[in-house]
C-alpha cells in the first residue's frame, strides 16, 4: 500500500485488479461445480419419487387383489394417491412427467435435464 500526502492509507490500483482477478478465478471454478450438484440433486430426487410411485402400484394391487400385469390405465390419481396414503401425485424437479406404466414394469419420467430416468429393479 503507499500513502499519500496526508498520511491516508489506500489500495493502488494494481492491488485491486489483483483481488478481482482471484475473485473471478475462484467464481469460475465454483459456479461450473454448483451447477452440476444442483442437477445431481434433481436427478436424486426424481429418482426419490419414481420409488415412491412404484410403492404406490404394489400397495394399490396388493390392496386390490389386482395381478402384476396390471394395465397403466388403471393407475389412476385417485388410485394411486388416495388409497394409498399419498396426498398428491408426486410432480418432477426437472419438469419432467412421470408414467406409472404397468403393474410389471418400473415407472419412468421423461426427465427436461437428463433423458428418461427409471429406478433400478
Amino acid at each position: 500500500m503507499k500513502t499519500n500526502q496526508n498520511n491516508l492509507r489506500a489500495f493502488t490500483l494494481i492491488e485491486i485488479m489483483i483481488v478481482v482477478t482471484i475473485i473471478g478465478v475462484l467464481l469460475a471454478i465454483a459456479v461450473p461445480n454448483f451447477s452440476a450438484a444442483r442437477e445431481a440433486a434433481r436427478k436424486k430426487s426424481c429418482i426419490s419419487n419414481l420409488w415412491k410411485i412404484q410403492y404406490a402400484k404394489d400397495s394399490y394391487m396388493m390392496n386390490n387383489n389386482r395381478p402384476n400385469n396390471t394395465p397403466a390405465s388403471e393407475f389412476t390419481d385417485t388410485a394411486l394417491y388416495g388409497d394409498t396414503g399419498f396426498t398428491t401425485r408426486p410432480v418432477c424437479p426437472g419438469g419432467g412427467s412421470y408414467q406409472p406404466n404397468d403393474g410389471n414394469v418400473l415407472p419412468t419420467c421423461d426427465y427436461a435435464g437428463g433423458g428418461v430416468h427409471t429406478i433400478a429393479p
